[in-house]
């Protein structure tokens, strides 16, 4: 029999009930992702202060107990009675939603939430929030149980300073996975957010442990230094980034601009401070000025012209290689679209961004001959290579020893066609490979074996890269292509696993097949398809029974446990996953109910560009640096 569905069944979610009944809806998630998403929303409505000019400095604390506090010396939450609501203007944004002063354009140009409901959200999913305002000399509080005020707004005495203090508690039944901040995801933020705000001051501290935590971020550069930062230990054109910055109609543009001695692009783009990862009209205006301007200037310079077939243009590929650039502008009414809601969809940005970038970039290269050749010869380089790749690939089709389906003849491949249920071993050596092809599901598992050392991609064009015969069985069996050619649907396996010895030399491969991945395959690590195998150290023998170890650690605790005197145990160590056969290999390294894995993530993209080039890349004297810095925590294998 139906149910009954009348009036009574319509239910009315009342003030913040909605938040509380539907929190992904307004954080994204519940987990870890939500849980730090509270922090930017109070952070966010500091750094609207700075972007109208009342503030210099933010400080974020995380105390004992995950209660966080965010301090500003804005200008204060207003706390006077607001005269349609009749109630304190502190009240009515803490806990209703779209309420705050970034509607009205006479309080915020421009703001970087985009919906207005960040602090009552946040004061909805706490168990607790309280709310310190400083202003006009004189200090008020109030105080909210899962949002709703335990009191009216009170005056608690004189003050001699101003500003906002927001501290609160997350709530554990909605965040049920954990309510712990991670420091380092709340600093990668917190540094963007610093760079993006010229002179601004952002001081983190983490209280939680017996010894304090401060991170202080200031910029006086301000995307100028982001770019410089981005680029360290790179050598680069020119020595300072270029800066072009200018405002039409409300619309505030910044961009910096590098060359480096690479061949990646790194374009990064904000709207009001929000990281547009779709980009967007901005980020479109961006290119195409930068590709008009390097082809007119192109014809000013015939000698580098002629290392271009005649018919030969400069494509946005070639003008953007090896360029660090970060594009910020600030927009009053931002119109979001994209799958995230990070990408800008205002038309009318296009045409200034472009208009603004010819024209200023035009100058800077006509004042500055010496670079514009230099970038040119780069991209004409570059140009240059993108033919020969063309051709390269053409030739890798014919000759790499493919079979009739495309796919290299060293793949052992599975029997499932379903991606989602197929997972490939790079390993290394025939040795390894052949003990992984006997041992493994040859449903759903592929072993593709590698030999010797790959090329560094750090320090090669993607001519080479493509026709590198250590890296060609790779892209073909993955089935996505490389570089621009790149399409993560056509991904054959979603568990790339490399297995290698637990030996420097197996650290060196996996270096550089991590950095191979990096750089031309990234949203293969984005979207959490890479892992590193873990196969045993040791293996322990005793009275007919067997346990294999993964570290000096976990062999000591399994003697311990043993209690027999070591004298009488077997302790194998195993040298190389050759030692294995494949039955061993399958029990300790493959067998998806017990192996061991780890997924390769990028939680800061930024310091991992930075350390990938550092290490892997042209320049001596930075890895030097970085070798001696950290040489602390090595463990070498001798």
């Amino acid at each position: 029999m139906a149910a009954t569905y009348s009036a009574g069944n319509i239910q009315v979610l009342k003030g913040l009930e909605a938040v509380r009944k539907r929190p992904g809806m307004y954080i994204g998630s519940t987990g870890p992702m939500g849980l730090h998403h509270l922090v930017y929303e109070v952070v966010d409505n500091s750094i609207d202060e700075a972007m109208a000019g009342f503030c210099d400095t933010v400080t974020i604390v995380l105390e004992k107990d995950d209660i966080c506090r965010v301090e500003d010396n804005g200008r204060g939450i207003p706390v006077d009675i607001h005269p349609t609501e009749h109630i304190s203007a502190l009240e009515l944004v803490l806990t209703r939603l779209h309420a705050g002063g970034k509607f009205d354009k006479g309080s915020y140009k421009v703001s970087g939430g985009l919906h207005g409901v960040g602090v009552s959200c946040v004061n909805a999913l706490s168990t607790w929030m309280e709310a310190f305002v400083d202003k006009d000399g004189k200090r008020y509080y109030q105080k909210y149980e899962v949002g709703q005020p335990l009191s009216a707004v009170k005056e608690l005495g004189p003050t001699d300073r101003r500003g906002t203090i927001i501290r609160w508690h997350a709530d554990p039944s909605i965040f049920t996975e954990t309510t712990h901040y991670d420091y380092d995801v709340l600093s990668i933020r917190f540094r963007e957010l610093a760079f993006l705000n010229q002179g601004i001051t952002i001081v983190f501290r983490d209280e939680r442990e017996e010894e304090v935590k401060e991170t202080v971020f200031k910029f006086e550069g301000g995307i100028k230094h982001f770019v410089s930062y981005l680029n360290d230990g790179k050598a680069v054109v020119p020595s300072e980034p270029i800066y072009i910055n200018g405002a039409e109609n409300d619309i505030v543009t910044e961009v910096a601009l590098q060359y480096n001695d690479g061949y990646n692009e790194n374009i990064s783009s904000y709207v009001n401070d929000i990281n547009t990862h779709e980009g967007g009209m901005h980020l479109e205006g961006f290119k195409t000025a930068l590709n008009i301007v390097l082809n007119k200037f192109l014809e000013k310079y015939p000698k580098i012209q002629k290392k271009l077939d005649k018919d030969e243009r400069l494509l946005g590929d070639d003008v953007r290689s090896g360029l660090t650039a970060v594009l910020s502008i600030k927009v009053p009414e931002p119109q979001f679209e994209g799958q995230t809601k990070t990408k800008l969809g205002n038309y009318e940005v296009r045409g200034i961004v472009e208009n603004l970038v010819k024209e200023k970039l035009t100058i800077f290269l006509e004042q500055n001959p010496d670079i514009a050749e230099s970038i040119l010869d780069k991209a004409v380089s570059e140009a240059a290579a993108r033919i020969a790749a063309r051709k390269a690939k053409d030739a890798t089709r014919r000759k790499s020893g493919l079979d009739s389906f495309g796919l290299p003849g060293k793949l052992s491949d599975c029997s499932s066609k379903d991606p989602s249920k197929c997972e490939v071993y790079i390993v290394e050596g025939d040795s390894a490979g052949g003990s992984a092809k006997k041992g493994r599901d040859s449903t759903t598992q592929a072993i593709l074996p590698l030999w010797g050392k790959m090329l560094n991609v750090e320090k090669s064009r993607i001519d080479k890269v493509i026709s590198n015969e250590k890296l060609q069985p790779v892209i073909a069996s993955l089935g996505t292509g490389i570089g621009a050619d790149f399409d993560i649907s056509k991904l054959r396996y979603h568990k790339i696993i490399i297995m290698a010895d637990a030996d420097v030399d197996g650290s060196h491969i996996r270096t550089l097949l991590l950095t191979f991945f990096f750089r031309y395959m990234p949203q293969l690590i984005e979207q959490g398809y890479v892992y590193l195998a873990m196969p045993p150290l040791f293996k322990i023998s005793y009275n007919k029974k067997e346990w294999y170890v993964y570290d000096d650690g976990e062999k000591d605790e399994v003697i311990k446990q043993i209690g027999v005197d070591s004298s009488k145990l077997k302790v194998q160590r195993y040298k190389g996953l050759g030692e294995m056969d494949g039955t061993q290999l399958w029990e300790t390294t493959m067998d998806p109910s017990r192996r061991k894995m780890m997924r390769v993530t990028i939680p800061d993209a930024i310091a991992a560009d930075r350390i990938f080039s550092t290490c892997m890349g042209e320049e001596v004297e930075p890895r030097r640096k970085f070798i001696e810095e950290n040489a602390v925590y090595a463990n070498l294998d001798v």
